[in-house]
């Protein structure tokens, strides 16, 4: 069996290991128009020994923002924004995909200004409360009840991902990942309790699949579906979601994408190691883990390696880590100690607790 610091290929890309950076959402667009910065470029560019970087998530459409200060893909400013930072990553000699997510309820018409209101399958509120501005002090308010998709609305949003995954491309990306977890749009519709739809796209299983399915099909038929992945979170409650006939739905929505994804990611929820295996043997494609183990040890990353070895997983994807850790990478291999994030600048701030951290020769010195 492979380890995780064999190579491996997805779609066109060879990956020098199996340690993919997962997506993580650090709300530093300061660019007109939430546009990437040269800051932006430094953070991934730090980070570019991963075998894949998968960066933060970027909204298709305005009307897709959910937080303050995350960066689009959906004009030419912001497509021009990023290039700088795939070229950073690319000199560098990384790998870059790009997230695209709708937050769908999670947001607020405060947020998104323009006269847009949130947009979702269904009129239920998520649960929760949002920040509508990215000045200080913070302003965070309920979540309103969303819009209801019509039929042409979902149509139009799917349109809105394909254009905006075409200008990932365009801005050097090596492929996209849609954010299919964690509460967000596609989630949403899979969800039992956000989508109370009785039209083709909910009810049934088969419903509250079809708008992922025919979401990744679309993407997929503009950009190549050697380039595109899905991430999923099974069991995820965030938002106040439920997904019931658990099992079921997520088997259903694996065995119908396209088998030549470049990857299916799974990041797993607790408690849910039992679906994962399924899913696992579900998708004969690249099977991507961000794990989710209870251990009192910190931290789990060097102990979760053994899962590619086992043949759970094809690729590791870390998230914390990585922000604290650039060279996350050399030191698993080594088995080195590995530095803890400061939580309190995850989100939003300037350079501190995102370009500072040093490698660790640096560290060591």
């Amino acid at each position: 069996m492979p380890n995780a610091f064999d190579p491996i290929t997805i779609g066109p890309l060879s990956l020098p290991n199996r340690v993919a950076m997962a997506p993580l959402t650090r709300r530093r667009a300061y660019g007109d128009g939430l546009s990437a910065t040269p800051l932006m470029a430094e953070y991934y560019r730090q980070r570019a020994t991963a075998g894949l970087i998968v960066a933060e998530a970027a909204q298709p459409s305005r009307v897709g923002q959910g937080y303050t200060d995350t960066p689009g893909l959906h004009d030419t400013a912001q497509v021009a924004s990023w290039h700088p930072v795939t070229d950073a990553v690319h000199h560098a000699g990384g790998r870059i995909y790009t997230q695209l997510m709708h937050a769908g309820r999670n947001s607020h018409p405060e947020l998104l200004g323009g006269g847009l209101h949130p947009l979702a399958p269904s009129a239920c509120a998520a649960e929760g409360v949002v920040r509508v501005h990215g000045g200080e002090p913070a302003v965070r308010k309920p979540y309103p009840i969303p819009q209801v998709l019509t039929m042409q609305g979902i149509a139009d949003t799917i349109a809105d991902f394909a254009d905006a995954a075409a200008n990932a491309i365009d801005a050097g990306f090596d492929g996209v990942e849609l954010h299919g977890a964690y509460g967000y749009l596609i989630q949403q519709f899979l969800s039992g309790n956000a989508n109370r739809r009785t039209d083709r796209y909910g009810g049934s299983v088969a419903g509250r699949v079809r708008f992922p399915l025919d979401l990744v099909d679309a993407v997929a038929a503009r950009i190549g579906p050697e380039r595109l992945a899905l991430r999923i979170s099974p069991g995820c409650t965030a938002f106040g979601l439920e997904e019931p006939d658990l099992h079921e739905l997520y088997l259903t929505l694996v065995d119908g994408l396209p088998r030549d994804l470049a990857y299916l990611h799974v990041f797993e929820f607790p408690g849910h190691r039992d679906l994962t295996v399924k899913l696992r043997e579900h998708w004969a494609g690249v099977f991507m883990l961000n794990p989710h183990e209870t251990h009192h040890d910190w931290p789990a990353g060097p102990r979760q390696l053994r899962l590619v070895d086992d043949g759970l997983a094809d690729i590791l994807s870390f998230g914390t880590l990585f922000i604290s850790n650039p060279d996350l990478v050399h030191r698993l291999r080594l088995g080195a100690p590995l530095a803890e994030a400061d939580e309190t600048t995850f989100y939003r701030g300037d350079h501190r607790g995102y370009t500072d951290y040093p490698c660790l020769e640096e560290a060591l010195s």
